[in-house]
């Protein structure tokens, strides 16, 4: 037993240390850092070493008790700084997959949903005229393959709006939607009500998939809070600016590519076991032939519901 607990006490504190202390410590040390130099000496390197020699120098510090307590105090703060990040990053997550319901979300779905709507009519002119170039004298040549080069890149525009007309003010919540509405057009199951059931049936490597996209979305989300938290610090330090803008690209391009991971691996649970589903509640009979059809699904939906 005492091997496991030494095991078990050896991966909790690298994984405190990996998830909270390293992250939390990173900002703590910039913060000190841009307290003490600010904007005017933001690059004044001799000034940060004689700050940190006067430190040193303190009488204090020579006790062996007054360093233990600063270590502790240090990693505490850390610790807490990354706890804080870890809730504002839920918030965020919460925040990007909003409906939107309040006057400033509802302005932000009327534009991105006319935004997709020029590009939706811009390419349904481009495929008439790819259409007419194709089937016209000569429409193999270098005039039709312009016009469904033309195609592809206002069908790649419109989709990084929305794959479908936005219903929601961030693409994020327009992603998830998509894949309800997907959903639901093929088999006439209400996604919400359904995923918690297929949950429980898919095996472990498919768990673990769709766990692993979920959890890279949630750190992107924690990664958006740090540039937040940079942000607020480059107030009094601007080259925190920096770091800033950095946790914020990166955050947006792993949250996008999370979030399209997920989508899809939602869907495509839906198409391996939702038949698979409709067996086990006794909707059909084992071993029936086919896929999974809207009657079903309908059937499906209002049982879950608990639909009287």
């Amino acid at each position: 037993m005492n091997p496991l607990l030494a095991t078990l006490g050896g991966k909790l504190t690298e994984r405190w240390l990996n998830s909270l202390v390293l992250p939390g410590a990173l900002f703590l040390a910039t913060t000190a850092v841009g307290t003490v130099l600010g904007h005017r000496h933001w690059h004044d390197v001799d000034r940060l070493r004689t700050t940190l020699d006067e430190l040193a120098a303190r009488p204090a510090l020579d006790r062996t008790g007054t360093a233990a307590l600063l270590v502790a105090f240090f990693l505490l703060a850390a610790t807490a700084a990354s706890l804080g990040a870890q809730f504002f990053g839920s918030v965020i997550e919460r925040w990007q997959l909003r409906f939107g319901r309040d006057p400033f979300s509802r302005a932000r779905t009327m534009r991105r949903a006319l935004r997709w709507r020029q590009r939706d009519a811009e390419l349904t002119l481009a495929i008439e005229h790819a259409h007419r170039a194709g089937t016209g004298p000569g429409g193999a040549g270098t005039s039709a393959n312009a016009a469904l080069a033309r195609v592809q890149a206002l069908a790649e525009a419109r989709d990084r709006i929305a794959l479908r007309e936005p219903a929601r003010p961030t693409w994020y919540g327009d992603r998830m939607q998509a894949a309800a509405d997907r959903v639901e057009a093929a088999y006439g199951v209400d996604l919400a009500v359904l995923w918690p059931r297929v949950w429980l049936i898919l095996p472990e490597p498919a768990v673990r998939r769709v766990q692993s996209a979920h959890d890279s979305f949630s750190s992107a989300a924690r990664l958006a809070a740090w540039a937040v938290g940079y942000a607020l610090l480059a107030c009094w330090w601007w080259p925190a600016a920096l770091a800033a803008v950095g946790c914020a690209v990166v955050a947006r391009s792993r949250a996008r590519s999370a979030l399209e991971a997920l989508a899809e691996l939602i869907e495509a649970a839906v198409d391996v076991h939702g038949l698979e589903l409709a067996t086990r509640i006794g909707l059909l009979s084992p071993g029936t032939p086919g896929r999974l059809t809207q009657n079903t699904g309908d059937d499906m939906s209002a049982l879950f519901r608990k639909s009287e």
